[in-house]
């Protein structure tokens, strides 16, 4: 029996980050697996989390939560028969909802094969402040699904802040646990807690169009072509994206202005530069770097928006601030 958790969260609340953090705490001699899932199709979080340890399956473009989501019952059965985990931990999309995926997890398929264990909801609570995301169906309801809520980002929430998620939670929290963080740095024991919400959710409203042409797979290169783009939108928002290939080396500072000045809700990326590797996070305003000496395979960045915006603009200035390429 494979231990199992859910682990949900609004775009931009620190899912990632968290899982980036658990996975430096499994125990040796454990084997841990990760289906993650992301609304674009590019696929930066395999990029991510690609020297974590853990055996990793991506789902692109949002296909987790559908009612009929077979590339999430596709991945997840080679995960559990060809690697049998000790422990799997599943992100969805921050854009999904949780109704399907747990309906799978519970479902009679999986009684022999795994243990739903606590599931977990990561929570930005300046997002309470936003009427456009507290209106949101799915950030409510993958709230309501939780058993743990991991109220992240306490580093840089204000007096303000931790007031409207106070109100919330008494409010709303009912038999939750509510967990403050920073950075997503939680205690793997939150892990072990067990599944006690059983929440009757809504169905949630089928927003996105399937990519099942591409299976499991995070979009790649054709062979001799030097980049290409994808995009995906689905219940208001457009994810655009861009992959490079590995001979395609980017000027660090031009990269970054070009990621703070983008007109967008959300920068996801990891990317090549002279230096190795550059991994940019940007949620709002609030912007995260970090580096590598080793670089990646090739270079993906990601931007999501609920506002009209000029891709071949944005596309343009990307291409311009390239160091060294071949077309």
């Amino acid at each position: 029996m494979t231990k199992t958790n859910l682990i949900t969260g609004f775009l931009g609340s620190g899912k990632t980050t968290t899982l980036r953090h658990l996975l430096t705490l499994k125990p040796e001699g454990e084997k841990w697996a990760v289906l993650v899932n992301e609304f674009g199709e590019i696929g930066i979080d395999g990029a991510l989390l690609a020297e974590s340890g853990a055996v990793l399956k991506e789902i692109p473009g949002g296909c987790m939560c559908c009612v009929n989501g077979l590339p999430m019952q596709v991945g997840l059965n080679m995960l559990l028969q060809q690697t049998k985990p000790d422990r799997l931990l599943i992100e969805p999309t921050g854009l999904g909802h949780p109704k399907q995926i747990l309906s799978l997890l519970t479902s009679d398929v999986y009684s022999n094969w795994l243990t739903l264990n606590a599931t977990l909801c990561l929570l930005d609570p300046r997002q309470l402040s936003e009427q456009r995301v507290i209106e949101n169906e799915n950030f409510r309801d993958q709230l309501a699904a939780a058993d743990v809520i991991v109220a992240n980002k306490a580093d840089v929430t204000q007096e303000s802040d931790r007031q409207a998620l106070e109100k919330w939670f008494s409010e709303h929290g009912r038999e939750r646990r509510l967990v403050v963080a920073s950075q997503g740095e939680i205690a793997p024991a939150l892990l072990d807690l067990p599944r006690l919400n059983h929440t009757e959710l809504p169905d949630g409203q089928h927003h996105h169009a399937h990519i099942s042409k591409r299976g499991l797979a995070a979009l790649s290169l054709p062979e001799k072509q030097r980049w290409r783009r994808a995009l995906n939108e689905a219940g208001g928002f457009t994810s655009c994206g861009w992959i490079f290939d590995g001979e395609t080396v980017f000027d660090t500072a031009g990269i970054l202005d070009w990621a703070r000045a983008a007109p967008v809700d959300r920068v996801k990326g990891i990317i090549r530069i002279k230096e190795g590797a550059l991994m940019i996070n940007r949620q709002g305003n609030d912007l995260e770097i970090e580096t590598r000496s080793m670089a990646p395979l090739d270079s993906r960045i990601e931007l999501i928006t609920q506002n009209e915006t000029q891709w071949n603009v944005l596309q343009s200035s990307l291409l311009r601030i390239r160091l060294s390429c071949k077309d």
